[in-house]
């Protein structure tokens, strides 16, 4: 990876630690169907916009048998299962638990034919970064104080995550990102919006809620998707899955800072692993 693909690398990484903090500040005053229907439109109204100036959404709707399946993969179910299940777990958590990506999407990546992620050193690097989302999670943070429902809702989410960009980039290699996901937060909205107006909240919305909703398009939807899609396309998929270890640190170091989240043996031992296993597994083989 160049330098410059790390500095992308890091605020991706950055940019999708953030959205369990809003997620779990939104969800305590707007329901979830809500929060998905105003996030994809608010990224679908800065993203579009942005193909359009490009000339590149006519590409994105051509393609639409396959976008449509990974807005349902990538937006659809994994966001409303993350925001339901954030009404029960913590937000590090939740994030911790989307840190099994890269070990489905290795997989799937395999299953497809590419063998290259099998690379000794890459291996090692999940190896080290899985054992330490085990170690952040913890066995008493799931035996003990999760609801084991609302766990395995976040990693069917994380199943669907890894999936959905490996399919978007082997049958769509050449459309631009901005404009697929532009278009995929569109269906995503227009599915929601309804279920959204029945689920409108009859209580009162707090300015940090709304706040957190606004964040949570601007910066974790529109932005991070458009970075991501440029990530992808100089590392390739299965890697440019590991900015969910990223996203685990800074899962974790804003639950600690802000939602005043114990500080836990398992944090203190498997945060840096999983930095260490992101770096390890990125990384290209010697020739």
């Amino acid at each position: 990876m160049t330098r410059k693909s790390w500095i992308q690398f890091g605020i991706v990484g950055f940019l999708w630690g953030i959205p369990y903090l809003l997620m779990k500040v939104a969800v305590a005053d707007i329901p979830p169907p809500l929060i998905v229907a105003g996030r994809t439109f608010i990224g679908a109204a800065i993203l579009i916009p942005i193909a359009l100036k490009k000339n590149t959404l006519k590409d994105a709707i051509k393609g639409i048998r396959y976008v449509l399946p990974y807005a349902v993969l990538e937006m659809v179910g994994p966001w409303i299962l993350i925001t339901n299940a954030e009404k029960e777990i913590s937000s590090g958590l939740a994030g911790l638990l989307v840190a099994t990506v890269p070990i489905f999407s290795t997989i799937f990546s395999s299953l497809r034919g590419d063998h290259t992620v099998w690379q000794p050193k890459r291996i090692f690097g999940l190896v080290v970064g899985f054992i330490g989302i085990v170690a952040l999670v913890g066995i008493e943070s799931i035996t003990k104080s999760s609801n084991p429902r609302a766990i395995a809702m976040v990693i069917l989410a994380s199943i669907l995550y890894a999936y959905a960009v490996l399919m978007i980039t082997s049958n769509l290699p050449g459309v631009d990102g901005i404009a697929i996901n532009g278009v995929a937060m569109a269906i995503t909205s227009i599915i929601y919006t309804p279920i959204a107006i029945a689920m409108w909240p009859k209580n009162h919305v707090s300015l940090h809620a709304i706040a957190a909703l606004v964040a949570l398009g601007v910066f974790s939807t529109a932005i991070a998707f458009m970075l991501f899609f440029i990530v992808i396309v100089e590392i390739g998929p299965a890697r440019g899955s590991l900015t969910t270890y990223v996203n685990t640190a800074f899962a974790v170091i804003l639950g600690i800072l802000i939602l005043h989240e114990p500080v836990t043996l398992g944090i203190k031992v498997g945060l840096p692993m999983v930095v260490l296993g992101s770096y390890l597994a990125s990384r290209k083989a010697s020739v």
